[in-house]
């Protein structure tokens, strides 16, 4: 892999961590992260020149295990 893929997934994972943590259930964190993710990977793939359909689909999958992966309590937008 060349550098810019590895900065464009870090760049999106960095911003999919915060906000895959919309929803009550891990499913809802997980649904919601994914859809997030799945934006910003086609929006960075986009932005990069790379692929908007690889980035989606990359973004998707961190934003889903992310919001998978944390409890309503680890990221609490509302306070």
């Amino acid at each position: 892999m060349t550098s810019k893929p590895i900065a464009s997934l870090l760049l999106l994972t960095i911003l999919a961590i915060p906000l895959s943590a919309c929803g009550t259930s891990k499913s809802e964190r997980a649904l919601s992260g994914g859809g997030i993710g799945a934006g910003v990977g086609a929006a960075a793939g986009a932005l990069t020149g790379g692929s908007i359909v690889g980035g989606a689909v990359l973004g998707g999958a961190a934003g889903a295990v992310t919001g998978a992966a944390t409890d309503k309590d680890d990221i609490n937008l509302d306070d």
